[in-house]
């Protein structure tokens, strides 16, 4: 597993395990508030995804040419 891959997958389980802990002290049963932590989790996996860019995603490009093309 990348590191990239390893980042996703723990800030999904993070965001599921809020959104749980959330639901359960807003009153929610058990239950309800697994399948809430659930669902964010699938949804936060496919945010934190697309947000963290993966390197060869952006052409390969150096950091030093990120500037050019301004004007």
């Amino acid at each position: 597993m990348t590191t990239r891959g390893a980042l996703v997958l723990l800030l999904a389980v993070l965001s599921g395990g809020v959104a749980a802990a959330l639901s359960w002290t807003g009153g929610e049963g058990p239950s309800r508030s697994v399948l809430a932590g659930l669902a964010a989790a699938g949804l936060a996996a496919s945010f934190f995804d697309r947000l963290i860019v993966n390197d060869g995603a952006r052409g390969g490009a150096s950091h030093e040419s990120e500037g050019e093309g301004r004007g």
